[in-house]
């Protein structure tokens, strides 16, 4: 009888993982938590309006970008200083590039010159170009900077990485989004999913969502 006692008890030490036995919870301070939200160093005059949406303000052709603050990793999951950590960034929002036109200045063999160092020549002229079908040699862009390739492999396992623009192994993440005067009155989201110990055993996953509005 005694040793069927013993042999549950191992039983039940063996159905627990040596991991989960050992290995403290991922965070330090006993609970993983984030901070996200818009630089408005790089995007003056953004804020967030009563009913939670961000708003951004078109300047031009340019980005935001999303930073982050994470909460810091208890010591069992850093590894020679660095923290086992990731967030990742994805969006609903797709640009399909159909043509691009740019103008180049042209400049003769014998230009005239700003000054006597012969460094700053006059242009003589413009010319312009223009790059037509680009969607159909190039798949749509999500706005986070990714794109579906057309053999992208679904059934990969490795395929949802592939899914999106990572920040890695730090805990202040930043991440630029796109921004064209196409998107301007439109809405998009943000979605960014931060993974405390992206390595073997207990993890922490916290998943937040941007409602973005482009004004």
């Amino acid at each position: 009888m005694r040793k069927l006692i013993y042999i549950l008890v191992i039983s039940f030490f063996w159905a627990c993982s040596p991991e989960e036995l050992i290995k403290p919870y991922p965070c330090i301070d006993g609970s993983c938590g984030v901070i996200f939200e818009i630089d408005t160093l790089v995007s003056p005059n953004t804020y967030q309006d009563a009913n939670g949406y961000w708003h951004v303000k078109y300047y031009g052709l340019n980005y935001f970008t999303i930073k982050g603050e994470l909460d810091l990793l208890d010591p069992e999951y850093v590894i020679n200083g660095v923290p086992l950590i990731e967030t990742s960034f994805d969006s609903d929002y797709w640009i399909a590039i159909d043509s691009i036109r740019f103008t180049l200045p042209i400049y003769s063999v014998l230009s005239w010159f700003t000054n006597g160092d012969y460094n700053n020549p006059i242009n003589v002229g413009d010319i312009t170009y223009t790059l037509n079908d680009l969607s159909q040699n190039h798949p749509p862009l999500n706005i986070v900077g990714y794109q579906i390739q057309k053999n992208f492999c679904w059934e990969c396992p490795y395929a949802e990485t592939l899914l999106g623009t990572y920040s890695k192994y730090n805990y202040n993440p930043k991440q630029q989004i796109f921004l064209d005067n196409e998107m301007v009155g439109d809405t998009l989201k943000v979605m960014t999913k931060t993974i405390f110990n992206n390595d073997v055993g207990f993890s922490e996953i916290i998943e937040n969502e941007f409602n973005i509005i482009i004004d």
